[in-house]
C-alpha cells in the first residue's frame, strides 16, 4: 500500500526548498551524440512525458525514428533544481519525466502519444506497477498551444479503448510545461550506460489508435 506521503502531492508551502544551481551534466546524448540541452533545430518540437521510472521510458523514445534527442528529468512540481533523492521523498511534487525532441516531418505527436499510452498503464494514479510514489505518476506536459488539442483527442480515444476493455479511468496529469529540470548525469540515457539496468515499463496490452 502507498503511504500517505507517497500518495499525495505536497503543496507549494510543504515542498522542499531546493537550490539555485542545476546539476552539472555533459549535455551530450550518450547514444547519438547530439545535444540534450537547447537550442534545438527551429523546426523541431518537444514534449515532456512521464510514464513511471524514466530509465526505461527514455530508451523507449530515443529508439524512435524521427526523435532527435531525449533527456531524463523532473517536471510538474515546486522544488527548484531537485535532486533525485529529493524527488523520491515525494516532497518536491515532481514526476520523473523524459523530454522528447522530435522532427515532426518524420514522426508526429500522435505517433509519439501512441507509444506513450501503450508503454505504461495510465490508470494507476501515483504509481506504475511496483514503483510507488507521486514521482511515478503518468503525465503529459505540453510545450505549445497546438499540442493541447492533439493530446486531448489522443487521451479521449485511449480512454474509450480502455473502457471498452473493462479497465480503469485514465489518471494522467495533463498540463502546460512550466520548467523542465535535468536529472543528474548518471540518469541520462541510463540504460545505454547500464544495459542490464532496471526497466519497469509495462503496458495494458490495449492498442491506442493514432489520432
Amino acid at each position: 500500500m502507498l503511504t500517505r506521503e507517497k500518495a499525495q502531492l505536497p503543496t507549494a508551502e510543504q515542498a522542499l526548498r531546493g537550490r539555485e544551481a542545476a546539476p552539472e551534466i555533459s549535455g551530450i546524448h550518450h547514444v547519438n551524440g547530439r545535444s540534450i540541452v537547447p537550442p534545438f533545430p527551429d523546426q523541431y518540437e518537444d514534449i515532456v512525458l512521464g510514464l513511471g521510472c524514466f530509465w526505461g521510458a527514455e530508451r523507449l523514445f530515443w529508439q524512435l525514428p524521427g526523435v532527435y534527442t531525449t533527456a531524463a528529468g523532473y517536471a510538474g512540481g515546486y522544488t527548484p533544481n531537485p535532486s533525485y533523492e529529493e524527488v523520491c521523498t515525494g516532497m518536491t511534487g515532481h514526476a520523473e519525466v523524459v523530454r522528447v525532441v522530435f522532427d515532426p516531418t518524420i514522426i508526429g505527436l500522435p505517433e509519439i502519444l501512441q507509444v506513450f499510452w501503450e508503454a505504461h498503464d495510465p490508470t494507476q494514479g501515483m504509481r506504475q506497477g511496483n514503483d510507488l510514489g507521486t514521482q511515478y505518476r503518468s503525465a503529459i506536459y505540453i510545450t505549445t498551444s497546438a499540442q493541447s488539442a492533439i493530446v486531448d483527442k489522443s487521451l479521449n480515444e485511449y480512454a474509450r479503448a480502455l473502457e471498452k476493455a473493462g479497465l480503469g479511468h485514465i489518471t494522467t496529469e495533463v498540463d502546460r510545461l512550466d520548467t523542465f529540470y535535468y536529472a543528474e548525469e548518471y540518469h541520462q540515457q541510463y540504460l545505454s550506460k547500464n544495459p542490464a539496468g532496471y526497466c519497469g515499463l509495462k503496458g495494458t496490452g490495449i492498442s491506442c489508435p493514432v489520432c
